[in-house]
């Protein structure tokens, strides 16, 4: 309540990159007090064995995770970690540091719950975060790594930079996801065509097993939503020929129908990816048709305009592993997280689960299966 009566409307008044640095940046500076951490794990983090997931050959507290935009730099996952998420996605993490699109590039449609956003992968570079990620706890909570390309590299030195920053950054990732959707970086969707990402996806796979000598983190790959059906299915099928652990459905759409939002300000606005509310019944649409491709062979990690446990359980009983926020996390505040996994234990005992894990799919077989 303090959030949406008093904080929220106070950092609304801000520019919203303006704000985002802001939040996060008061957030760190208070888990960099002795004993902050502690507390705040104390009184969010998820300890109820009912929520456990165990996929991608690890266990999550939690099935509730941070999506990768949020935490670019690696600067805050332990912070991020200790309010209530089960695991946190960072970057995206390119090769070569880089400044993104000019600014402003990140805009709220509050009419419609959701954002857009042309930031460009804005980050300082897979160096940079190495250095971050070989500093932290594994045992405070499961970080995943998402890579994309770096804008001034072309399309033909596209892999050799996804390898260079997979090489530093997969031996300290819990997982890995190729990120080829960004609607924010010029031709990179064009990666997600089979003939083209086939190479790319094989390319990475190589160099996690060259690189992780002791554990190899799993690989995923992050789609568009706006893939048309044909194209889902392709990625699907690639992504089991190959042997990937996932895909994580879906990014942010550069669609803009059906919005609440006055025409002329959208327009004002300009390119972008649209985030939140809006991108809802089109990612839950990929989710189900990539259940009903792929089954149970492939972890599936749905995002996009998930804001309450009800969305949340929605996904997993339509075959989501795992589900993550951004948007959501952005308009409901720092307790949503622990509120979203407080609430899915009774959701999975109202619909008789003793587990959340058991629902996995329970919706498109009939009977759960669980993830591998």
């Amino acid at each position: 309540m303090l959030y949406r009566w008093f904080l929220r409307p106070l950092l609304f008044l801000l520019p919203a990159e303006t704000a985002h640095h802001l939040a996060f940046g008061a957030l760190r500076l208070a888990c960099a007090i002795p004993g902050v951490t502690a507390l705040l794990r104390a009184l969010f983090r998820p300890r109820d064995p009912a929520l456990r997931v165990d996929a991608l050959g690890l266990t999550f507290d939690a099935p509730v995770g941070l999506a990768a935009g949020f935490d670019k730099n690696a600067e805050g996952h332990d912070a991020l970690l200790a309010i209530g998420f089960g695991f946190v996605e960072i970057g995206t993490v390119t090769a070569q540091a880089q400044p993104g699109n000019p600014k402003p590039r990140m805009f709220r449609l509050s009419a419609d719950r959701g954002l857009i956003n042309r930031l460009g992968f804005n980050n300082r570079g897979a160096e940079d975060a190495q250095r971050r990620l070989a500093k932290r706890d594994r045992t405070r909570g499961i970080v995943g790594v998402n890579v994309g390309k770096t804008k001034i590299v072309t399309e033909d030195a596209a892999i050799a930079d996804y390898e260079a920053s997979t090489a530093r950054l997969a031996p300290l990732a819990d997982y890995v996801v190729v990120n080829v959707s960004s609607p924010n970086t010029p031709g990179l969707r064009d990666l997600q065509a089979v003939e083209k990402l086939r190479p790319l996806l094989a390319a990475v796979q190589r160099t996690i097993e060259r690189t992780c000598t002791e554990r190899r983190p799993a690989l995923l790959v992050k789609i568009a939503p706006d893939l048309s059906d044909d194209d889902v299915d392709a990625v699907a099928d690639l992504a089991i020929e190959l042997g990937l652990a996932g895909i994580v459905a879906t990014n942010t759409t550069i669609r803009r129908d059906g919005l609440r939002t006055p025409d002329e300000v959208v327009k004002q606005i300009g390119a972008g990816g649209l985030s939140g509310a809006p991108l809802h019944d089109r990612s839950l649409a990929v989710l189900r048709r990539l259940r009903a491709r792929v089954g149970d062979r492939l972890v599936l990690i749905s995002v996009g305009g998930i804001e309450t446990a009800e969305q949340a359980w929605q996904r997993i009983r339509a075959g989501a592993t795992l589900v993550q926020l951004y948007t959501g996390f952005i308009y409901g505040g720092p307790t949503l997280p622990s509120r979203i996994a407080r609430d899915l234990t009774t959701l999975a005992k109202r619909d008789g689960f003793t587990r959340v894990q058991d629902a996995i799919g329970a919706d498109v077989s009939g009977t759960a299966v669980h993830p591998r």
